[in-house]
Parts: structure tokens; C-alpha cells; sequence
């Protein structure tokens, strides 16, 4: 049996986004797989103390924070005019290869982009990456409530008005998988880099290393 709705995470699922490391390298040589991880590793980071504490600023702006820190924490002084250009390379992520193919794929599925980037950092990215017309899209700056909180979700599934359990929600990140399992969705962990599942007391529907096949329901 299929699922109604296929529903994606943006960043570390269908774009890389450490395919900004190129253009860190124009301005810090030899720096820049090191500054994309701790960009990436803080801009998460930061949205969970954002959520916890109950202080919602949108994505956009804890993006540029964790660039202004890992540029600072690998002594690479950028000014503003660099910290602009990097953050446009957000709008430039490169899609995986599969991705492409994934509306072709399965032209009977609504797939949609369930994601904490604003709207003003994705439609750009759907655009420059010719997937606008691939992807519907959802984001959690929507209700200023970043997902993995129960409430993120519940807004997606209240705008898809499908049953929890005819949606497959998929992403990279163990954070998001945990809170849409939880939440009630089937999950799928699209596992790259064949890591172990942590132990974070629940597991996903399916693990997959990419999105080339898409699972049934078990």
C-alpha cells in the first residue's frame, strides 16, 4: 500500500548544505569545509535554544548568527558585505541528484517541502534550482513554531488535511525524524552517510540512503 503524501525536508535532504563550501573557500581558503560544518552544527543549534526558551525568531536570522559565529570561532574575519554574499549561496544549495527526478518519479504525488526556512530563503531556492513546479510548499515560520515541536507538524498535516498515517515525512536529520515519528507520521531517514540511528528512543518507519526509491507502508 502507498502513502497519500510525501512530504520533505529541505536542507541536508533534498539540497546539500555544504555545497556552500565553494564559495567560503572564494573568501577563507582551506577553511571552508570547516566553516560549513560549524555553520551548519550552530544554525541548528541555535533554532532548538530558540525553540526551548520560547523566543522564536525566523530561520533567516539564526542562519546569519551561526555564520557570524563560525566565521568568528576559525578567526575569519568577514565583513558585511561578505556575510551578505554567503548567505545568498542559502538561495544557491545544490539539490541531490535524485531530486530532479522525483516529481517525474511519481507524477500522481503531491510532494511537498515541510521545512524552518522562511519562505523568503526557499521560493528562491525552488527557483534557482528549476523545482518550483515539483514542490508545494510548507514552512514552519508559518506559526513561528520550529519543528521538531508537535505543533509544527500538526500545522503541516492541518494543511495537507490527510491522516497521519497516509503521510511519509522524510529527512536526513535524526532531530526532525524523532519529532515527526513522535508527532505521529511515518518517517523516513534518508541515512547518506550510512550512520548508526541514535538512541534517541524512537526509530523511523524506514531508513533509505537516498531518495531514488520511495517505500511502501511496512
Amino acid at each position: 500500500m502507498n502513502y497519500k503524501a510525501y512530504v520533505f525536508d529541505a536542507y541536508g535532504t533534498l539540497f546539500n548544505v555544504h555545497s556552500v563550501i565553494e564559495a567560503i573557500h572564494e573568501f577563507f581558503p582551506e577553511k571552508g569545509p570547516q566553516i560549513s560544518e560549524k555553520w551548519r552544527s550552530s544554525q541548528v543549534h541555535y533554532f532548538l535554544i530558540r525553540q526551548l526558551i520560547d523566543d522564536y525568531v525566523p530561520f533567516e536570522t539564526i542562519t546569519r548568527s551561526a555564520l557570524q559565529d563560525a566565521l568568528a570561532y576559525y578567526n575569519a574575519k568577514g565583513n558585511d558585505e561578505t556575510i551578505d554574499y554567503l548567505m545568498k549561496q542559502y538561495e544557491k544549495l545544490k539539490p541531490y541528484e535524485e531530486v530532479h527526478f522525483l516529481k517525474k518519479q511519481h507524477p500522481d504525488k503531491e510532494l511537498t517541502i515541510f521545512s524552518n526556512g522562511t519562505r523568503s530563503m526557499l521560493e528562491p531556492l525552488l527557483e534557482n534550482n528549476q523545482l518550483t513546479s515539483s514542490f508545494s510548499l510548507l514552512t514552519a515560520d508559518d506559526v513561528n513554531v520550529y519543528k521538531p515541536h508537535p505543533k509544527a507538524y500538526k500545522y503541516a498535516q492541518e494543511k495537507l488535511q490527510i491522516d497521519q498515517d497516509d503521510i511519509l515525512f522524510f529527512s536526513s536529520n535524526p532531530w526532525d525524524i524523532a519529532g515527526a515519528t513522535q508527532y505521529g507520521f511515518h518517517t523516513a531517514w534518508v541515512n547518506r552517510q550510512n550512520l548508526k540511528w541514535p538512541e534517541l528512543g524512537v526509530k523511523p518507519t524506514h531508513t533509505i540512503p537516498d531518495l531514488s526509491e520511495i517505500p511502501s507502508k511496512p
